[in-house]
């Protein structure tokens, strides 16, 4: 357990080194960083309360046994035992999950599918070249609002729907393939006259400009819901004559 625990730990430092990095550039990359060490604090936090759970479970088990039948010194070794390995298996899974977030599931709600996304984003920037690194941080900059929109409409809404196919296959994919061509392949030209590190980043390019587009169809569907809810209120009780 302890051995797993000091892992975590390290990861986590590892984390922070590399967050207080990108804190010091500003904009996009800085909003990333601090967005994701909320969603690793949030992490944490669920594992813990996981780990106190599974350990009261444990030990409330061993008490009620005890009651009915004395469970003795192995009993109570075994109970240890127990709690030490879900203690460990709970820590672990947290801390990787924490450490390497998979690209987001399709089958993930709107509003945590955004989430996982944009901590995909976070992961994945480092290792890219600086132009690919520039529309990431656009893309990253641009999800908060996408994500206050898309929470509230329905999963299968076609606007959504686009989006969704964005986050969690055709740009996690993009990218995911990049990393697997070999870095001595990326300068050559393909027939169109444009390398590996060209062609991605005019795939998140695309990508950036149809998440924009979402985002404004969905702004605009709620500025319409707006406008009409005002326009009621107006006529139902702007009456000059205050009836």
């Amino acid at each position: 357990m302890t051995e797993v625990t000091e892992k975590v730990e390290r990861a986590i430092a590892r984390f922070d080194r590399v967050t207080r990095q990108l804190d010091q550039r500003g904009g996009p990359a800085q909003d990333a960083a601090r967005r994701e060490r909320q969603r690793l604090n949030a992490g944490l936090g669920r594992t813990a309360v996981k780990v106190l759970v599974a350990t009261g479970i444990i030990w409330l088990a061993t008490i009620l046994v005890g009651l009915v039948a004395p469970i003795g010194m192995f009993g109570f070794l075994g109970a240890l035992l127990l709690t030490a390995v879900v203690a460990v298996g709970l820590i672990a899974r947290g801390g990787r999950e924490a450490i390497a977030p998979p690209a987001p599931s399709a089958d993930l709600p709107n509003g945590e599918m955004v989430d996982r996304f944009d901590s995909y984003l976070y992961k994945a920037r480092r290792a890219l070249p600086a132009p690919a690194q520039a529309q990431i941080d656009a893309i990253s900059a641009a999800l908060p609002a996408l994500r206050q929109s898309i929470d509230r409409v329905p999963t299968l809404d076609p606007d959504a729907q686009d989006a969704r196919r964005l986050m969690s296959i055709h740009l996690p994919g993009l990218i995911d393939r990049y990393a697997q061509v070999p870095a001595q392949f990326r300068s050559a030209k393909d027939g169109e006259d444009k390398t590996v590190d060209e062609r991605l980043v005019d795939g998140l390019a695309a990508g950036r400009a149809a998440l924009a587009e979402v985002t404004e169809k969905l702004a605009r569907s709620d500025l319409a819901a707006f406008e009409t809810q005002g326009r009621f209120i107006e006529s139902r009780y702007g009456g000059g004559d205050g009836s």
